[in-house]
């Protein structure tokens, strides 16, 4: 029996309009949803806020009973959920198995964390037991993209529910089902009671009224740097905890002693991987000198190699941009960089949505491809002349998400990776990695932090309440 049922999967009514949910490869409608509007967040957070008081006072194990069934049934309706994940997001199958993985992941994690430790004993001066406990925040509100859908959400969703909270939930419309939908389905299933999660496809108007809404006191949101600066400003005006996974424009940094032979097959999944948009993407490629020439050659040669065509029907490497919107920026921005001087030494064309993974040399610092976020498949290369210059390079700009270093030494890109900001550092592979038990998250441009994964999802979804006790009540001076 299949999980998701168009008749059923929105049981709650939402007063939005009908959208039709579209397969970018081919164009054609997959589903049509009803959207959720501004005025439904209030209705939603506030049938949250009171299931969530009882959901707190359940027993740790039963919390973590679901969270583990959710897990189970990732997997046991892995055929239908992949489907959706490659039709709806344009993924190629491998990155959707790679999703439901990470999902089933996350769940696991999750039911963990409801039976950590909640707190600490504390000396006190006076004569009593003092404490600190963990207590659920209440209301999650949970803002998530297109591009990896039901990772970015579920990451938020599962610890936040383990850890005794509710949760509203905002998916990109583009990917309603396999971001939102499927979430409550399974969920469902696997025996949460109702009200606890609440899934709201919307625009931007349910995304700032769920920041704005009182009853929810945290904002988890992954999206773009544009859309988190107002998101943070926003809350922050509201006092509210806002944790904001944003953009990138990561580096993957060869070393002069690297590994050619190696190197560029993972340097092509930086950053053809999923047509680019993954805010890990290698956006920037910086290779010494002495290997660049044949560098870019061979990068080039990897990305003609490839192939790019419909997920769902064909074997293929790349699969498409998920909108017109994306590719008209990110075609645009390979030809602002040709025109500045940048050389195309592979790509920079398309076939509707089906955009040839692209390699860019000869960039500098005014390259528009190299100094902004693309998210899309090309790689700019750049070279440098010593590992002073590596350093400058790659710490240069707004973000510092993610960080990939090439070498046989692994101690030098060890002490290189300690001169450049960042998130994320991984020596000797490429910059788009992710794992259910790690922290995740990026510094400056790139967010608040890391805040997924043990201890940053406790303090991500719970906060420290003091309490003390005596015996007797307490005497004073007056």
């Amino acid at each position: 029996m299949p999980l998701l049922d168009p008749k059923t999967w929105q049981s709650r009514p939402l007063s939005g309009p009908e959208y039709a949910v579209t397969e970018p490869a081919t164009g054609d409608t997959l589903a049509t949803v009803t959207l959720a509007s501004a005025e439904d967040v209030g209705t939603a957070a506030e049938a949250a806020r009171s299931a969530q008081a009882e959901w707190a006072r359940v027993p740790h194990f039963v919390r973590a009973g679901v969270l583990r069934k959710a897990g189970d049934l990732f997997a046991a309706h892995a055929d239908e959920l992949r489907e959706w994940i490659v039709r709806e997001s344009g993924s190629i199958p491998g990155k959707a198995e790679f999703e439901l993985h990470v999902a089933a992941q996350e769940c696991y994690e999750a039911a963990a964390l409801a039976s950590r430790p909640a707190g600490q004993i504390l000396p006190s001066e006076a004569p009593r037991l003092s404490y600190t406990r963990r207590v659920p925040v209440g209301v999650v509100g949970v803002i998530s993209p297109f591009n990896a859908p039901l990772i970015l959400s579920i990451r938020s969703v599962a610890p936040a529910l383990a850890l005794g909270n509710a949760v509203v939930l905002k998916p990109d419309p583009r990917t309603a089902v396999c971001g939102g939908l499927a979430l409550a389905a399974v969920f469902a299933e696997a025996g949460l009671p109702e009200n606890l999660l609440h899934v709201l496809p919307g625009g931007p108007d349910v995304g700032q009224a769920l920041v704005a809404d009182p009853k929810i006191p945290v904002i988890s949101f992954t999206g773009s740097t544009a859309a988190g600066r107002a998101v943070g400003e926003a809350g922050g005006r509201l006092l509210k905890r806002v944790h904001l996974e944003l953009g990138g424009n990561s580096a993957l940094v060869v070393l002069e002693d690297a590994d050619l032979d190696a190197v560029i097959s993972t340097a092509a999944w930086g950053s053809f991987f999923h047509q680019g948009q993954i805010c890990m993407t290698t956006g920037r490629h910086l290779v010494h000198q002495s290997l660049y020439g044949e560098y870019v050659e061979r990068l080039a040669a990897k990305a003609d190699s490839l192939a790019v065509g419909d997920p769902h029907r064909e074997q293929v490497h790349l699969g498409p941009i998920i909108d017109d919107a994306q590719l008209t920026k990110v075609h645009g921005l390979v030809e602002a960089s040709t025109s500045r001087g940048a050389k195309l030494a592979a790509g920079g064309t398309h076939e509707r949505l089906f955009y040839r993974p692209t390699v860019l040399a000869g960039v500098d610092d005014q390259t528009p491809a190299y100094a902004e976020e693309v998210f899309g498949p090309v790689a700019p290369v750049r070279s440098f002349a010593d590992a002073d210059e590596a350093a400058a390079l790659a710490s240069a700009g707004e973000y510092g998400l993610s960080l990939g270093i090439v070498t046989r030494d692994a101690a030098r890109g060890l002490d290189l990776a300690e001169r450049i900001p960042t998130g994320i550092v991984h020596i000797n592979d490429q910059t788009v990695n992710d794992e259910a038990v790690a922290p995740f998250g990026g510094i400056a441009a790139s967010g608040t932090g890391a805040r997924f994964g043990g201890e940053a999802n406790l303090e991500a979804f719970t906060d420290v309440r003091w309490t003390t006790v005596r015996a007797d009540v307490a005497p004073y001076p007056f």
